[in-house]
């Protein structure tokens, strides 16, 4: 290993790397930026997994709300559909109705008698 030599009298210089506060601060920021990597690394962890729980959150949502959709739109569907049964037997209930009362003028069964002309 080679000493530093000043140049002006020949005579080594020793220095001492232990007392170098630069050697100790890079030991310790490396210790440090370890340690604040490892930290941000879990920090970041954790980031992803509430993004994740989020995520599977939303998704659970839209799939209701999409659920919701198709519900509503097969009861409206069925909404329609009954109504327009029902128009439909209002219909035939009319034409029934109307038939019936044809009958019943036609026949002398549910002809209106008049009382007293048959007692004179």
């Amino acid at each position: 290993m080679d000493l530093p030599v000043d140049e002006e009298d020949g005579t080594f210089t020793n220095i001492s790397l232990a007392d170098d506060p630069d050697r100790r601060s890079g030991r310790l920021s490396s210790k440090a930026e370890r340690a604040r990597s490892t930290m941000m690394n879990a920090d970041m962890d954790a980031v992803e997994a509430e993004n994740q729980v989020e995520l599977e959150e939303k998704t659970r949502l839209i799939n209701q709300v999409l659920e919701l959709q198709h519900t509503l739109e097969d009861l409206s569907a069925r909404v329609d559909a009954v109504k327009e049964e029902n128009l439909k037997l209002k219909s035939e209930n009319q034409v029934l109705g109307q038939y019936i009362e044809n009958l019943m003028s036609a026949s002398s069964v549910f002809q209106t008698t008049d009382t007293k002309s048959k007692r004179k």
